[in-house]
């Protein structure tokens, strides 16, 4: 039986106080977005979204009231129903905005590449915490629990979902080196990366993909077709200058001059309203999280909790900085959303989840 009441006296309440403070900001920044100076199509998905926050901090509570034992005996069992997953979206999955992500339940979409990634930290975490942690991994250690984020990976990528696959192999990455890698084994990853990019630019991607790396590297090669969101995010960012325009005054976003300001462009809307200063302010939320998570991955007592929170942090890092380094003109654009601010419910349950996995984490690190 579970006692609450101890329960609640140890419970860490840092990570969804950390992320319901970007969520406050990200739906007030929502519905700014999609309510500036008209009437769209978008006008009620902030209420959506509201619904998907109550439903996916119910269940990211839920879990943190799990013990971490029970993650480390389910992570081959989701691993396999993600597997199922992604086989039923390419076979009898839904199709919108040029790719076939999502599943369609009871009238809901759900996009089960999202919660892959969390499957793949705990296959990942449970088969790395099997050697000792001194141990340095070798190459050919690395080709198992490659193959197992490789697999999902470009499941995802074929849908096609270029940016979430490749997060998912970033995660693997961050994991791997953080259990330690011989120099012999990184200089050999290192090669084989620079290869599978050249074989992956001219074989793997689509056209339109191509188009996206060759407007990051020149934006005005196409500035009204591929490089037009790049050009159009800049512009937003920089009309923001230090205090921004104020709440909803956003230029870009009332004229619908960006594309997708709800979703991958939420960033953009957000600089341009509230400028230099609430940028900083937003990014030092994400980094606090960072910190947290940084800080338990090296205050919990056994290697598979540690490489899980590493994994968690992987997510949350990975998103946040590819979607402001694409948003600025530092990176391609990619579909990926900026935690807790980009609207959808899949990511959303998805980070709900990775918070009560920390917070059950954290919670039973002073039981033993």
């Amino acid at each position: 039986m579970i006692n609450f009441r101890e329960e609640l006296k140890r419970y860490d309440y840092s990570f969804f106080g950390i992320c319901t403070a970007i969520f406050v900001i990200g739906i007030l920044n929502l519905y700014s977005a999609t309510h500036s100076h008209g009437v769209g199509p978008e006008q009620g998905i902030y209420k959506t979204q509201i619904m998907w926050f109550c439903l996916s901090w119910m269940v990211g509570i839920g879990v943190s009231f799990i013990q971490p034992k029970n993650f480390y005996r389910l992570a081959y069992p989701s691993y396999l129903v993600c597997l199922m997953l992604l086989i039923m979206v390419l076979v009898v999955g839904h199709s919108a905005l040029g790719g076939q992500r999502w599943i369609n339940v009871g009238g809901i979409k759900f996009q089960p590449s999202e919660i892959v990634k969390m499957s793949v930290v705990l296959v990942l975490a449970r088969w790395y915490s099997k050697a000792s942690p001194e141990q340095e991994t070798g190459f050919k250690e690395l080709i198992i629990p490659f193959l197992i984020t490789f697999v999902p990976a470009i499941m995802v990528i074929i849908q096609p979902d270029l940016g979430t696959g490749m997060l998912t192999l970033l995660i693997f990455f961050m994991i791997t080196f953080y259990r330690k890698l011989k120099w012999k084994t990184i200089i050999i990853i290192g090669m084989i990366g620079v290869v599978s990019a050249t074989v992956m630019y001219n074989f793997g991607l689509r056209e339109y993909q191509k188009k996206r790396i060759i407007t990051f590297l020149d934006p005005e090669f196409d500035a009204k077709g591929s490089g037009y969101n790049a050009i159009q995010s800049k512009i937003a960012i920089g009309s923001g200058q230090f205090f921004g325009k104020g709440f909803r005054q956003s230029s870009q976003g009332a004229l619908n001059y960006l594309p997708e300001n709800h979703t991958d462009f939420i960033f953009a809307i957000f600089n341009e309203e509230h400028g230099f200063v609430g940028s900083v302010f937003l990014i030092a939320l994400y980094l606090a999280l960072f910190y947290r998570l940084l800080w338990l991955a090296s205050n919990v007592n056994k290697m598979f909790d540690s490489i899980v929170v590493v994994g968690v942090l992987g997510i949350f890092f990975w998103h946040t900085l590819i979607n402001m380094s694409m948003v600025s003109g530092l990176m391609p654009i990619v579909g990926i959303p900026l935690p807790l601010m980009s609207y959808g419910g899949s990511n959303l349950l998805t980070f709900g989840v990775c918070c009560g996995v920390v917070t059950s984490i954290s919670n039973a690190r002073n039981l033993f």
